[in-house]
């Protein structure tokens, strides 16, 4: 298995391989093509399908988008990624089913080495998230690597995720902790929208 099929697998490989930093330079300017071409051009929408996995016309980035393997980014359904988001997608990030994801969001699956030497080496630890069905992440998250977000959950603006955070609750904060679980009278106002 090549290198870059062991990170398009989410599994640890070498950047320093030739056709992995071929692969990353293609993405980075696939990036600046779709953030410098008016909105309305049709071609942002080819870049997105050569760039993420299950781009579908109800997945919806806006400018300032940046990745740095692409493929790995996994769609399950309608999404929507607003203004100057980044993700490091050294391993797979996976976006449930009608996930919103605020401006400037940090979606990071690389993780240096603790060691000195060791990140001279170029060695990583990158783990994946996954960001369940129904999530609303607000303005300026930052989600670090190895995390979930459980379905139906918010993450409240400006927040740093550090650990999992289940299902059904709203979390804000730096770390991000759970304030409340989202109640029925919540459902009941989504309901009625």
């Amino acid at each position: 298995m090549t290198e870059l099929e062991k990170a398009f697998k989410g599994e640890q490989f070498s950047r320093r391989d030739k056709e992995v930093i071929n692969h990353m330079a293609k993405v980075k300017d696939l990036c600046f093509e779709f953030n410098n071409i008016k909105p309305s051009n049709p071609r942002r929408n080819e870049i997105i399908n050569e760039l993420v996995t299950g781009y579908n016309q109800y997945v919806f980035i806006e400018s300032g988008f940046n990745c740095v393997i692409g493929k790995n980014i996994h769609f399950k359904g309608m999404a929507m990624i607003n203004m100057n988001c980044t993700f490091l997608d050294s391993n797979i990030i996976t976006i449930g089913h009608c996930a919103l994801i605020g401006p400037g969001c940090n979606i990071i699956c690389t993780n240096h080495a603790l060691d000195g030497q060791e990140r001279l080496n170029g060695l990583f630890n990158d783990k994946p998230i996954n960001i369940g069905s129904n999530v609303w992440i607000g303005a300026n998250v930052t989600i670090l690597p190895g995390i979930t977000i459980g379905d139906n959950s918010v993450i409240g603006a400006g927040s740093v995720v550090t650990k999992d955070i289940p299902s059904d609750v709203v979390a804000v904060g730096n770390p991000c902790k759970i304030l409340r679980k989202i109640s029925e009278k919540d459902r009941l106002i989504k309901d009625n929208i």
